[in-house]
């Protein structure tokens, strides 16, 4: 996915992601998360499927042995097209189930993902009516 519908000859445009999110705006959501005293993981390694769907066992067990912390159906576009139109990017992530490698759980359902973003949202939210006005001044 691009933003640019075609290239010069020999010129292709090749956005770089070896870092794709803002370390500003990473800056910013971490220490709102420690002042409000949250659980949180200051970084990790997302790995995007294309959804909709959930993955599947072997899926699941492969994107953890490549070093996988976070699996989502978004954030690779997201962050690509931001880098793309030179555009601070950061995510945060409410993980919501342990994907289906962990056999000795429920299969990730729909309705569990509810529960945990519903208990989570008032969270989210604290963090980022706190993390947008910093983010403002940031420029």
């Amino acid at each position: 996915m691009s933003y640019h519908e075609r290239f010069e000859p020999h010129a292709p445009i090749h956005t770089p992601m070896a870092d794709p999110f803002d370390p500003r705006l990473r800056g910013i959501l971490i220490d709102v998360c420690t002042g409000k005293g949250f659980a949180f993981h200051p970084t990790g390694t997302v790995v995007t499927i294309e959804g909709p769907r959930f993955s599947t066992r072997a899926e699941s067990r492969m994107f953890r042995a490549w070093g996988a912390d976070i699996i989502n159906m978004s954030i690779a576009t997201e962050a690509s097209l931001a880098r793309e139109a030179g555009i601070p990017y950061a995510a945060v992530a409410m993980s919501t189930d342990y994907d289906c490698w962990k056999e000795d759980e429920e299969p990730v359902s729909w309705e569990a993902i509810l529960a945990v973003f519903a208990s989570n949202a008032e969270k989210v939210t604290e963090l980022l009516v706190e993390a947008i006005p910093q983010v403002d001044r940031m420029t």
